[in-house]
């Protein structure tokens, strides 16, 4: 089985309430010297079979029309390495 990644992630037009609520806990804290902070989504789909071009467009297309709301959301499709995983699976 391959992992792909899709990271979902306000635009950055788009006011990021919850990444301005986290930027200013911060430093009450005690972690100084962040400029800003911006919240998003990670989903991780582990896919049965290969991953070839068919399989990462219907992803796309998934990411496109149930993931991301592409109206104020954009999104990147990354598939991981076989070594990322089998080390993730080592731990």
């Amino acid at each position: 089985m391959a992992r792909v990644v899709v990271d979902v992630m306000l635009k950055p037009e788009i006011l990021d309430p919850q990444g301005q609520a986290v930027q200013r806990a911060l430093p009450r804290l005690g972690f100084e010297g962040i400029a800003d902070v911006r919240q998003g989504k990670r989903f991780e789909l582990e896919v049965a079979g290969p991953v070839d071009d068919a399989a990462l467009a219907r992803i796309h297309e998934m990411a496109e029309t149930f993931l991301a709301n592409t109206v104020i959301e954009d999104f990147i499709v990354k598939v991981e390495s076989e070594k990322a995983e089998k080390a993730e699976e080592s731990k």
